[in-house]
């Protein structure tokens, strides 16, 4: 479409045009009327000069109108070249558009990647220790308010040195992804599990309706962890130590479940008793 205002020009030109031509078309009928009259009359020869006046004064008019009728042609060819002009300028503002929404996705991708990485242990993929702590303190507020339960199991794997000294780091890091598989896999959505560094580990329970669903917890786990860990032909197998502490028996702030938690860990790797629940009369 045209802009508007280089049609409106080029409209009112073609309207001067038009009645031009309408008067040439009246001067003709008229002038031809008064030659079929003296005819009429008898005049069997018209004078050269008023026949020569009237011819001319008929192509002044007729050029006028030629020479407009050019300017409409010109007004509409100057539009369509304006047309053409911002078309190839909004086909450039979209080739833009496109590229700042590409670069944008993409900063928006590095964004969320970078979020991610910085609350995921890069070996395994579980949260790491910023986003456990940010979980925790969350689950504390709402068990406040409804008045849940909370435990807090800290997991440590027995002998994992060995593993490294006898089968190499490779092989430790190939242990402790099928670890972070096997919690992860058997952790409800509403639980966490965070890698807290090298073989120890992180698990929230959340709302775990008492001790004893907390213990059949636990010994699942243990059960899971224990199974062996086929490593090329190789069986591996991974015994952990499970201190537990409990929400708000415990403690009530992040760092004392956590530090709890981690006493109870060592009362079980000293018992060699799997896991258990923090004794505060025998903190070992």
């Amino acid at each position: 479409m045209l802009a508007p205002q280089t049609f409106r020009r080029a409209l009112e030109k073609s309207h001067e045009a038009k009645a031009k031509v309408e008067v040439c078309a009246d001067e003709l009928t008229s002038a031809n009327d008064a030659v079929k009259a003296k005819i009429a009359k008898g005049v069997t020869s018209l004078p050269v000069h008023e026949a020569l006046a009237d011819s001319e004064g008929v192509e002044v008019k007729v050029q006028e109108v030629a020479g407009d009728l050019h300017e409409v042609t010109d007004t509409l060819a100057q539009g369509i070249d304006d047309l053409k002009e911002v078309e190839s300028a909004l086909k450039r503002s979209r080739k833009a558009l496109l590229e700042s929404e590409a670069a944008l996705a993409r900063s928006q991708r590095g964004e969320q990647k970078a979020k991610f990485d910085g609350m995921h242990d890069p070996r395994t993929g579980l949260p790491n220790r910023t986003l456990f702590d940010d979980r925790l303190a969350q689950a504390i507020s709402l068990a406040e308010r409804h008045g849940w339960t909370l435990a807090v199991m800290f997991l440590d794997l027995d002998r994992f040195k060995a593993i490294n000294d006898t089968h190499g780091h490779a092989t430790g890091d190939r242990v402790l992804e099928e670890i972070a598989r096997r919690l992860n896999g058997h952790c409800r959505d509403e639980d966490t599990v965070c890698r807290n560094g090298g073989d120890e580990f992180l698990y929230l329970l959340m709302n775990p309706q008492g001790r004893e669903n907390i213990e059949r917890v636990a010994s699942m786990v243990l059960g899971n962890l224990g199974a062996p860990i086929d490593m090329d032909g190789l069986q591996l197998v991974i015994t952990p130590s499970i201190g537990i502490s409990l929400y708000p028996e415990h403690g009530e702030t992040v760092d004392r479940l956590i530090e709890r938690a981690d006493v109870a860990m060592y009362q079980a790797k000293r018992a060699a008793s799997g896991f258990a629940i923090f004794d505060g009369d025998n903190p070992g």
